[in-house]
């Protein structure tokens, strides 16, 4: 099973694309910073740098998980050892690779498990800190909303094209 590290690269970029529009003031930024008590000014203070390359860093974090969540044949890869140990595999591995090797490869199947990742780790992770934070609904579905597109989007890039 090669692995297409363009692809996951690409997929790392999404993170900045979707939070790009989605925490732009005419869609959902507004709404981020009233409930952060944060102003435009007060955001122009950063350093973008910085905040800019570890989002990416941890968003390449996120589609090297994204690839066992989506791709089934991690799974089969894994219990031989990894890709050191493919060429020592027994042949049953092969065979099974032979017949199943390219299933469920799809933008469609990754975007599905992406989807199901960011409904059901993601969403309940920044409730509990919401909650926690005291923060209300609406910075909550703010983000939690953020991670499930973005989660879908790079669930469909890593699965299909990774």
């Amino acid at each position: 099973m090669e692995i297409n590290f363009i692809a996951l690269l690409l997929a790392a970029l999404v993170t900045l694309a979707v939070g790009f529009v989605w925490y732009n003031p005419k869609v959902f930024g507004t709404i981020w910073m009233r409930e952060n008590n944060l102003t435009q000014e007060q955001l122009r203070t950063g350093n973008m740098l910085k905040i800019f390359g570890l989002t990416y860093i941890f968003s390449l974090m996120i589609t090297m998980t994204l690839m066992s969540l989506t791709i089934h044949q991690s799974g089969a890869v894994g219990m031989v050892g990894g890709p050191p140990l493919l060429d020592a595999a027994k042949p049953s591995f092969a065979a099974f690779m032979a017949d199943y090797g390219t299933a469920y490869r799809t933008f469609k199947h990754g975007a599905l498990h992406g989807f199901m990742a960011g409904l059901f780790f993601a969403f309940p992770v920044i409730g509990i800190n919401g909650l926690f934070e005291r923060k209300s609904w609406k910075y909550i579905f703010v983000h939690a909303g953020f991670w499930i597109v973005t989660l879908t989007l790079m669930g469909g890039i890593v699965c299909g094209f990774a």
